[in-house]
């Protein structure tokens, strides 16, 4: 049966609930702690900051192992929330950011909540069948040699870039 949740045509779908779960209790957390609205992927990005000093949103994405637009759409959210702020680097394209008085007072607390969710994760990943973060890990290289687009285009050459899709039914003549 194709409706069913362990099906792979849901797997985005599934991943997607699942990150809820797991940013959604963070986000409860940071909540508990009286940081209403702080979001949990700000945190290694601050803790990225506090290790480095002030960085440029490329030197971030690869100390916090998501892409540069990723990144930079975290940043600019984390200025406009008051967290950091962004001043131009040697090269006109290049921005720095550097912590704000607010985030530096937080940094205590960002880490301890770090260290908590850290150990949190690793006994959740315990009771799995084999650990998440190794399979995300897995599957973000298998998907670096190969894309998901070049995988439904083998499998499927008329949605290829360039292919002939099939006509929807709707539009028929």
């Amino acid at each position: 049966m194709p409706d069913e949740p362990s099906d792979p045509a849901l797997l985005g779908t599934r991943l997607r609930h699942l990150l809820d779960l797991l940013d959604g209790d963070v986000a409860a957390v940071y909540a508990d702690l009286g940081l209403p609205g702080f979001r949990p992927r700000y945190t290694p990005v601050l803790i990225a900051l506090d290790r480095l000093g002030p960085a440029s949103i490329r030197t971030l994405a690869g100390a916090t192992g998501v892409t540069h637009s990723a990144a930079s759409q975290t940043v600019a959210r984390m200025a406009a929330d008051g967290l950091v702020t962004l001043t131009p680097g040697v090269d006109a394209r290049q921005r720095v950011v550097t912590p704000t008085d607010r985030a530096r007072h937080l940094l205590p607390l960002l880490h301890a909540e770090y260290a908590a969710t850290a150990t949190a994760a690793r006994r959740f990943e315990a009771e799995l069948a084999y650990p998440l973060s190794r399979l995300v890990d897995e599957a973000l290289a298998a998907l670096r040699r190969r894309p998901m687009r070049q995988r439904v285009a083998d499998v499927a050459p008329q949605f290829a870039p360039g292919g002939q899709p099939p006509t929807p039914p709707g539009d028929r003549k």
